[in-house]
């Protein structure tokens, strides 16, 4: 048990049902794991030990058959309510708010004995590309612990890469889990809007959020999307389709394979180690027996400018109920308006403001019809795009991030190349689309991934060639911070 970190989750599930180990025993480890390193990371805002401890000792006294991961530890972006636990999403204007009930995603983790270890550190709200907009502590990236970890699900990813867990929860709207597993070198997927349930999820981009998964192997992260995977009735935005055995379909072949390539995607802009990296991954699939193809997405140069439109309009709405009367904190003032925009004004940091402001703006009468009217029909143009590719090729191909992880500081003054860092994922986000990262390779020490983009609710087509990919190149060995 010396060195049980260094354990994917599936080798440690394996471990419990071989009777090798208890599921406590697990929990103590990686409790003390992260009392050890975290200082060093930031990665964990709370610790619910007690929690963690009453799901393990189920696991170890209860009969887990036929439950995928049961006994393994994880922990859940902190903008994921859980019933007496803090969830503050990172922010000062919720930072002693305790969760009334269960997220769905939380409920389906416990009922499968999977503990819950704490909640992950985050860019406020979900608002950031490099988790540096927390108001708990900035998150370091473990290869560097100069370097951001991207995000804004940065500690969900930082925690995964420096083994103070095996698995974790975080939330998508726009690239948050995608950007931070490629600049850690793990494997992170936001599955298609819609399959899987977001009640309980505090709410950023309603019509863009989905929660997802990280792991450092590919089985690791279809287990853990098998369980919270599947429609729920209290969010009526999932959709019935029925959830396949992702880990049974991980080793079919992908001979024949149809990989497209978006050229919009391989510009000039794209920085050349990365597009090394990036050639050599569709090489690897080549060999693999995959058929690649040069396709077209012509409205992917609208997508930045369209994204943050459309997110802030309703993130500003979202967030219209953090007002010190209804939730968050209440500053003290001599009226009822004083008290209102100062709580907003102490609570809210300087991101989610920008954000606010945007959103507000693009929504007001003068300006709806020639901003967030505008971006919804060119948005619908670019969830065409795919859905005509899709006619031809079963998966892209594409970067993840333009560059490696960049140093704590360096972006912070420049909000649109903070914004331009989610270059490769945002498309695929307002279409609503399967996509993950995966680890493809190094630039100076530092991780690279590449993105797979798939068709509605194919997330097992990406797991499937993820796997035969991971399998057929080194295995990474992950920093000793």
């Amino acid at each position: 048990m010396v060195e049980l970190h260094k354990n994917t989750a599936s080798e440690i599930e394996e471990m419990i049902k071989n009777k090798k180990i208890t599921s406590t025993e697990v929990v103590e480890y990686f409790l003390k794991r992260i009392e050890s390193i975290d200082g060093k990371i930031g990665a964990i805002a709370t610790v619910t030990t007690e929690r963690a401890r009453r799901t393990s000792t189920t696991a170890d006294t209860e009969n887990t058959d036929g439950l995928e991961l049961a006994g393994v530890p994880i922990i859940i972006k902190d903008n994921i309510v859980s019933h007496g636990d803090i969830t503050s999403s990172a922010s000062k204007i919720l930072r002693n708010y305790k969760g009334t009930y269960d997220a769905t995603v939380v409920r389906k983790l416990e009922e499968n004995m999977i503990p819950i270890l704490g909640k992950a550190n985050m860019d406020e709200f979900a608002m950031g590309s490099s988790n540096e907009n927390s108001s708990i502590k900035n998150v370091s990236n473990p290869w560097d612990l100069d370097k951001i970890p991207g995000g804004s699900s940065g500690g969900s990813a930082a925690a995964v890469a420096a083994m103070e867990i095996p698995i974790s929860l975080g939330s998508d709207t726009g690239g948050s889990i995608r950007q931070p597993a490629s600049l850690t070198g793990i494997y992170g997927i936001k599955p298609t809007y819609g399959r899987v349930s977001r009640y309980g999820l505090m709410s950023f981009g309603s019509s863009l959020d989905q929660i997802g998964a990280m792991a450092r192997s590919t089985k690791d992260l279809a287990k853990v999307m098998k369980v919270i995977s599947g429609p729920d009735e209290k969010d009526p935005t999932t959709a019935e389709v029925e959830v396949p055995d992702y880990v049974k379909l991980l080793t079919k072949d992908i001979k024949g394979l149809k990989v497209g390539l978006p050229k919009e995607y391989f510009t000039e802009e794209l920085n050349d180690d990365v597009r090394k990296i990036v050639q050599e991954t569709i090489e690897t699939l080549e060999k693999l027996g995959a058929e690649v193809k040069e396709v077209s997405l012509p409205y992917t140069k609208y997508a930045i400018s369209t994204y943050y439109i459309i997110s802030s309009a309703e993130a500003a709405s979202n967030l219209s109920k953090y007002d010190g009367v209804r939730y968050g904190i209440r500053e003290d003032n001599s009226s009822v308006e004083e008290m209102y925009v100062q709580s907003r004004t102490k609570g809210f940091g300087a991101e989610v403001k920008r954000r606010i402001m945007i959103g507000n703006y693009v929504l007001s009468s003068g300006f709806y019809d020639a901003y967030y009217k505008k971006a919804s029909q060119v948005r619908r143009l670019i969830r065409e795009d795919f859905e005509r590719v899709f006619k031809d090729v079963d998966i892209l191909l594409t970067p993840t991030s333009p560059t490696t992880a960049f140093k704590k500081g360096e972006k912070v003054s420049d909000p649109m190349q903070m914004y331009l860092a989610d270059i490769y994922t945002v498309s695929v986000s307002m279409a609503g689309l399967p996509a993950m990262s995966l680890p493809a390779g190094f630039i100076d020490g530092l991780p690279v991934g590449v993105q797979l983009i798939g068709n509605y609710f194919r997330e097992d087509l990406l797991f499937n060639v993820s796997h035969m990919y991971e399998i057929n190149k080194e295995k990474i060995e992950y920093p000793e911070v």
